[in-house]
């Protein structure tokens, strides 16, 4: 299969050591908060939930952390909270996903479109770039959990679409209603998974040079630093020798 991309692996890495740890741990608390407050408190009952925990889990987010803000779900001063998906072009035309989770609407759309114009995009309407991506289940393991023959043979048998693996590691994909049983499948074959969450998959990935690319990376670390944005998704990728030079 197709190896992984390379910048999404970094972008990966890099949030992990990068972010600053309350800004992240709140990000994951805001999501456990909703999904609790959709569904059932219990996340063996409540497969967003469960997923939910688990990425707060995967970065040792606190068990502390994690407990209040499903208790928060659960009290009458929980925050009302809106989903809301932005589309737009940034440097080179490439595709841009934000998911956003806020309490003002109108001011997360203000700062999104200036995020965009401020790094030399344009943000578009809903469905202006979705169509390029596929909304789908992602499940990570680490590279030494099993060969790639093995990851598959077990990724087919749990309902998984398709594996991917390289050096950094397995990433195995499903249709997003399947996601939770999927992971719940393999983590009987393979262990508990790293990381399990639903994505927007490019269908294709643009090569960019180095001056698109720091374009880029300051579009996407700018929208990352917003407390209103979830995730951002983006359908590039680099030559090992920008990326030498990105450092």
């Amino acid at each position: 299969m197709a190896g992984h991309s390379k910048w999404a692996n970094i972008q990966h890495r890099k949030g992990r050591q990068d972010a600053a740890r309350s800004k992240l741990f709140s990000k994951l608390a805001k999501e456990i908060t909703v999904a609790a407050k959709m569904g059932d408190p219990d996340p063996e009952k409540n497969p967003r939930l469960r997923l939910a925990v688990k990425a707060a889990k995967a970065v040792s987010c606190p068990k502390d952390v994690i407990e209040r803000a499903i208790k928060k779900s659960q009290g009458g001063d929980a925050e009302t909270y809106s989903e809301i998906r932005y589309e737009g072009y940034g440097a080179g035309g490439i595709a841009v996903i934000v998911e956003t989770m806020t309490d003002n609407v109108n001011r997360t759309a203000s700062n999104v479109r200036s995020y965009f114009t401020k790094c030399g995009g344009n943000l578009g309407t809903t469905g202006s770039v979705s169509f390029s991506f596929d909304h789908v289940g992602e499940i990570t393991y680490d590279a030494s959990v099993a060969d790639a023959d093995t990851v598959m043979m077990a990724a087919l048998e749990a309902g998984a679409d398709d594996v991917e693996s390289d050096e950094d590691g397995h990433f195995i994909y499903c249709a997003l209603e399947s996601l939770s049983e999927v992971t719940d499948a393999l983590e009987k074959e393979l262990g508990e998974a790293k990381e399990a969450k639903l994505i927007w998959k490019p269908q294709t990935r643009t090569m960019v040079d180095l001056e698109t690319a720091q374009k880029l990376m300051k579009l996407i670390d700018t929208l990352e630093d917003d407390d209103d944005v979830q995730t951002v998704t983006a359908n590039f990728d680099v030559p090992d020798e920008v990326m030498a030079r990105l450092g």
